[in-house]
This record gives structure tokens, C-alpha cells and sequence, in this order.
């Protein structure tokens, strides 16, 4: 039996295969190129290994090892090129990876690259369809000129040819894949610095999002600016089995894609994500009205200027009868949209935040202060600075819970708790990062619901309107260290000292300097 691949040689395989790209195309468009590669190699490892394996069972009934691979999970179709003026057949192979290394060296490698996506994404409707529309192999505007193209795909191809990117099911576990693909997206992140806001949410503060949501079995689970899916993901892991359903909205075409595909890695294919804009036309929906979520989970981007505001003011949905946020900061629609999509009396939100939401005036002041009156707001938990690869600013989370609107379980909660956590985190060169210990004291501190000095405080619902809704943590949190009394006349004494020293080392320079003159 082959020996097994561990995550660390998969992941560098991987990042190594960009060095094809990276210094000649932006990583914001490059990456696009890597991840849909990865996911074909590991889609072709997959057929090829669950195809070996049935042919042992089945012998050479291709048509029924297709059948039954089709209805496990996909189908691998065949690509047949013809020639234009006579339309005979003049070359026939598998949509695969390995059809693709074979002709690495053919002139026109970028075209069948789009052929092989083309075919495969046709034969998975269901579960791909649209996931490449986004992305050209074969053009010049983002790979350079034919030469120049052709160079560097074969390259990416024999990169991903390697011993160590084999990523059949009996060398590497679905997780291995899933773990590599988001490890990738991680990395881009950090080379593209803030264009990488819009795809991208670090893992430690998507697991943690997860762990203060606390999805359950059975819940319906839904993240409205998903990205790359990578919180989506998180939510599904806390589950701890498999049943769940996953819904997710996103904006940008390409990041969408990514998306799709993610979840098609773990093992998620039948998680419905849409490509819409959420603010203002949200595609979850039946029956004209919001679809309702268990779990509703999100990293929106921040301040979003130019949100719709216009449009909201006539929604048809609904969502902002509190109030229309400005528009030039999206944060309090996004929100918004979250807690109407949550169950009734029962969904719980998790949203991660700017801290300008804790505090600003206007119409976001008086949405917050409606959403608190309501006692919707549960918790909010302050994080450390520079988290992101998009800002350095320190951001929140907000956790609301439905459950305590009259009439539900927790109807009688009538406090919000604060947590500090901004000044516990690991240093990084560029980015600091959040510990597993310091996840776990987070949600801890949240499970118990209890003052703990200088980071946690249950705040009564009395406490917020005395500090006129304002959320801002340190009204909440004294974290407060008091300095070291100074003795002046000490202090003085010191100083005289030192001058008296300084005073007779000056005095015997003066009479050396002397000496050397003579």
C-alpha cells in the first residue's frame, strides 16, 4: 500500500506550484488558476481511484462503473474534439487532469484546459454548474501571449503532476483537501493584502464565530456574505455529524465560484450557495418571503459604501423598518438582513463587526438602540487589532439570540454580556493571530456569562440606556492598570545625584584632555 501524504508536503506542493505565477500575475487573479487546478486534480484522483476500484468489481462494464460513480457523487465525461470542415472525431480522452498533463506541450493547451471545464462542469450540473464561468485559461490579457501562456501552464500542470500532490482517497482524507484549499486561499490572502477582504476571513476568527453561533444538529445554517465559504465550513465542522444544511450568499462572481467548489471539497456539495447581491436582491427566498435559518453566521465587509440604501427604503422584504443605515456604511443593513433571516424565537447571530458599529450616532444609534430595547442582543466580544489582511483596526463580534423575544425560551435574559478580549492575542510579523487558548477562554467566558475582572461584564439592560446605547467595550469593561505612584522628591534626589556624578566625570576629562595637549 502507498504511504500516506501528510497536510504539511500537500500544502507546500501546492503553494510551491504558484511560484509559475507569482511576480508575473496579481495573486488576487492568480489564485483563481491554482484553486481550480487543485480541484480538478483532486476530482480526477478521486474518479480514477473509485473507477480502478470498481473495475474489480465490475470488470470492463464501463457504462455501469459510470453510472454508479455518477450517482455517488460525479461524473468525469468524455471530450471528443472534431474537426471543423469534415466533423470527423480527431481526438478523444477523458476530462481529466491526466488527459490535460499528456498534452501539456500541445500549442493551443490553454483552449483544452477550457474544453476539460467546460465538459465537466456540463456533465455536474447540479453540483457545479457556473463554478468556471469565471475563469480563461487561454487568455492573454491575464496569462501573457501564446509563448508565454503555453510556458506556464505546462508548468502549473507538471507542478501538479508531482508525487506529492497525488490526492487519491487512499493517500489523503477529504479533509486533507478541504484543508489545503482553504491553507491556499489563506495564503492569498496575505500576498494580496486588501484585495483579499472580499473572499477571505482568517480561520482562527471564522472557528471561533462558529463556536459562539453554536450550530446544532438538524440546524439550518447560513452565512449571507460568504466569501470563499470558509465560516460556512467552520459552522459545519462544530455540528460534529453530518446533519446540517448549508446555504450561503455572495456578490463577486469569482469568489462565489471558490465557494461552490470549497464545499464540493469537504464533502458539502449539496449546500446551496447563490450568487446575488444580499443588501438588495437576496436569492434565499421562498415564497417571496426571507428564507429562516437556525444559524445565521457572517464576515461582512466593513463600512460598505454605496450598500443601497436608495433601494432599501422601498425592500420588499422588510428588513429595515428599524431604520435605513447610511449610505456610506453597510454594517447595520447587513445585521439587519441577519436578524430577519433568523428563526423566530429561536435563530442565533454571530457577526463579526468594526467597532464604529458599537457606537456611531444617527440612524445606526437609533437601529441599535431598537434592536436592544427588543432584547435581540446577547453578547458583544472584542477582539485584538491586525487580525485581517485587510485592516489593522481591532473589531467585535455581535452575537444576537432570538430566543429571548417574548414569549421564547429565554425571554427573561434581560443583560448583554461584554468581553474584552483585545489584548490576548500571538504576534505575528504582519498579522497577529488568535491561540486555540485564547478561542477557548472567549467562549468559555461566554458559556458561564459571569464578571470576570478587567475582561468580562454582564451589563443589565438599565446599564446600556445610562450609557444611551452605546456598546463601546471599555464603558462595560474597566481594563484600567493603575501606574506605579512616583515619589517626586525621591526622583529629584536621583537627578541631583546623577548631575554630581556627571559634574566629576567632566572635571576629570577636563584635566586628561590637559594631559594630551602637553
Amino acid at each position: 500500500m502507498s504511504p500516506k501524504i501528510d497536510q504539511k508536503d500537500i500544502n507546500n506542493a501546492a503553494w510551491a506550484a504558484c511560484d509559475t505565477f507569482r511576480g508575473v500575475v496579481d495573486p488576487a487573479q492568480y489564485k483563481d488558476y491554482i484553486l481550480v487546478m487543485l480541484f480538478v486534480k483532486y476530482i480526477s484522483d478521486v474518479w480514477k481511484d473509485h473507477y480502478d476500484g470498481y473495475r474489480k468489481q465490475y470488470g470492463d462494464d464501463d457504462v455501469r462503473i459510470r453510472r454508479k460513480l455518477e450517482r455517488e457523487r460525479f461524473v468525469l465525461p468524455v471530450v471528443e474534439l472534431k474537426d471543423k470542415e469534415t466533423k470527423k472525431v480527431i481526438d478523444s480522452f477523458l476530462a481529466d487532469f491526466y488527459s490535460l498533463y499528456e498534452r501539456r506541450n500541445e500549442a493551443n493547451i490553454g483552449e483544452l484546459i477550457n474544453i476539460v471545464l467546460d465538459h465537466i462542469e456540463e456533465a455536474n450540473k447540479a453540483k457545479l454548474e457556473g463554478v468556471f464561468r469565471n475563469i480563461d485559461y487561454n487568455s492573454e490579457g491575464n496569462l501573457g501571449k501564446t509563448k508565454d501562456r503555453n510556458r506556464r501552464l505546462k508548468n502549473l500542470l507538471e507542478d501538479f503532476h508531482k508525487q506529492q500532490l497525488d490526492m487519491s482517497p487512499g493517500k489523503v482524507s477529504e479533509d486533507v483537501i478541504g484543508n489545503t484549499y482553504i491553507y491556499l486561499i489563506e495564503r492569498f490572502a496575505a500576498d494580496a493584502g486588501k484585495k483579499a477582504g472580499e473572499f477571505y476571513t482568517p480561520h482562527k476568527v471564522s472557528k471561533l464565530v462558529a463556536k459562539l453561533a453554536g450550530p446544532k444538529p438538524g440546524n439550518r445554517i447560513c452565512d449571507p456574505a460568504c466569501g470563499s465559504g470558509g465560516l460556512l465550513i467552520e459552522a459545519a465542522r462544530k455540528v460534529g455529524d453530518r446533519n446540517f444544511a448549508l446555504f450561503g450568499m455572495e456578490s463577486n462572481g469569482s469568489t462565489w465560484a471558490l465557494a461552490r467548489m470549497n464545499m464540493f471539497l469537504h464533502g458539502a456539495d449539496s449546500a446551496r450557495i447563490e450568487w446575488c447581491d444580499t443588501l438588495t436582491s437576496p436569492a434565499l427566498v421562498e415564497n417571496d418571503r426571507l428564507m429562516k435559518f437556525d444559524v445565521v453566521v457572517a464576515n461582512p465587509p466593513f463600512s460598505l459604501d454605496k450598500w443601497g440604501a436608495t433601494e432599501a427604503e422601498s425592500d420588499r422584504y422588510n428588513r429595515f423598518w428599524r431604520g435605513i443605515p447610511p449610505k456610506s456604511k453597510g454594517d447595520w443593513a447587513f445585521i439587519s438582513h441577519m436578524v430577519e433571516a433568523a428563526l423566530e424565537k429561536e435563530g442565533r447571530v454571530a457577526v463579526v463587526v468594526p467597532h464604529g458599529v458599537l457606537f456611531r450616532g444617527a440612524a445606526e444609534g437609533r437601529i441599535r438602540q431598537k434592536m436592544i430595547e427588543e432584547n435581540l442582543l446577547d453578547a458583544v466580544v472584542g477582539l485584538p487589532g491586525n487580525l485581517f489582511p485587510t485592516t489593522s483596526i481591532p473589531v467585535a463580534i455581535l452575537i444576537f439570540d432570538r430566543s429571548r423575544e417574548k414569549g421564547a425560551a429565554n425571554q427573561n435574559r434581560k443583560d448583554v454580556l461584554f468581553i474584552d478580549a483585545s489584548r490576548e492575542f500571538m504576534p505575528g510579523k504582519n498579522q497577529n493571530s488568535l491561540s486555540e487558548e485564547h478561542i477557548r477562554k472567549i467562549a468559555d467566558s461566554y458559556a458561564q456569562r459571569t464578571d470576570v475582572e478587567k475582561y468580562a461584564h454582564v451589563a443589565p439592560i438599565y446599564e446600556i440606556k445610562e450609557n444611551d446605547f452605546n456598546l463601546n467595550i471599555p464603558r462595560y469593561v474597566d481594563t484600567f492598570e493603575e501606574e506605579e505612584e512616583i515619589d517626586i522628591d525621591a526622583v529629584q534626589l536621583e537627578i541631583d545625584q546623577l548631575e554630581k556624578e556627571l559634574a566629576e566625570v567632566r572635571a576629570k576629562m577636563a584635566l586628561m584632555l590637559k594631559e594630551i595637549v602637553r
